[in-house]
């Protein structure tokens, strides 16, 4: 397998109406990894997974995927590129009208010329694989949603990539389901041998199926490392975390999740500051009521 990076992303920014939503991001994907990317609520952490696979045009520096800049390639060139990887959307996505086969066959239909008879055989081998091939039949609404995510998984693996992206995997399900789907995970890459990277804030998932781990506060990725060094990080005693730098306390508390910590008194801070400089800046023309009157009294 080469040792060559399957994403390489360098300087990666994101602005929507002119804020910057990523900052400046360096990551790199190993082959057979992987990666968990996580962070807090509004970290960028999806912005990011969304530039990787083509859905947002960045601002500023690169993105490769296997080899390839994405960032400089047109929609023609992003499909080629999309057909060497698959994504489980956090809802799983599936068709409703379609059956768990339907679905999963869709991309086989779409992008390949192979006859009915090897789609149906392939369908039912990727639905083996996620425990699904007895389910083949049903409609989305008569599975649950831990089905769900497995038939969207089984769906992700329908054109065989070398690359699979994984949008909260665990979000919405129950403990022992969750544990399901991380067993998957971690059965899959091995047994497959597909690059994974997983968008997370699930502690418990992430430090079950992570090799690497990237943490990305505020747009700015504070640290990847390997899943040792942060479950290190996140075993420091209280009296020696106050000798760490503050963003691997920050990073201490989002891991142990924790009430008291860099994160909450900065929020604390910010909120206070920008109600007390709002006023402050206001402009003094009395505002614009919200909802207009229709008539007058």
């Amino acid at each position: 397998m080469s040792s060559d990076p399957v994403i390489s992303v360098r300087g990666l920014v994101k602005r929507f109406d002119g804020v910057a939503v990523l900052s400046g991001v360096d990551l790199e994907v190993r082959p057979g990894e992987t990666m968990v990317i996580m962070g807090g609520s509004g970290s960028g952490k999806s912005t990011l997974l969304r530039c990787l696979v083509g859905s947002h045009r960045i601002d500023e520096g690169t993105i490769s995927l296997f080899g390839d800049d994405v960032s400089r390639l047109d929609e023609a060139g992003l499909n080629t590129v999309r057909k060497k990887f698959g994504i489980l959307f956090q809802s799983g996505a599936l068709f409703n009208s379609m059956t768990i086969a339907e679905n999963v066959a869709l991309p086989l239909t779409e992008h390949t010329d192979l006859p009915r008879e090897i789609i149906d055989i392939q369908v039912k081998i990727k639905l083996e694989l996620v425990g699904l091939r007895e389910h083949a039949d049903k409609y989305p609404a008569q599975i649950s949603g831990g089905m769900k995510k497995r038939a969207g998984l089984a769906r992700a693996l329908s054109l065989d990539p070398t690359l699979l992206f994984y949008d909260e995997p665990s979000a919405g399900l129950d403990p022992v389901t969750s544990a399901e789907i991380d067993r998957l995970i971690v059965d899959l890459t091995k047994k497959l041998g597909v690059t994974s990277v997983v968008v997370t804030h699930e502690m418990d998932s992430a430090f079950t199926i992570a090799d690497r781990m990237a943490m990305l506060d505020k747009g700015r990725m504070l640290k990847v490392e390997t899943r040792e060094h942060f479950d290190a990080l996140r075993s420091t005693p209280i009296d020696e975390a106050e000798r760490l730098s503050r963003d691997d306390r920050l990073i201490r508390q989002f891991l142990r999740g924790d009430a008291e910590g860099p994160i909450t008194e900065r929020r604390a801070l910010t909120n206070y500051e920008e109600d007390l400089l709002g006023e402050l800046h206001a402009n003094t023309t009395p505002r614009a009521p919200s909802i207009e009157a229709t008539r007058t009294v």
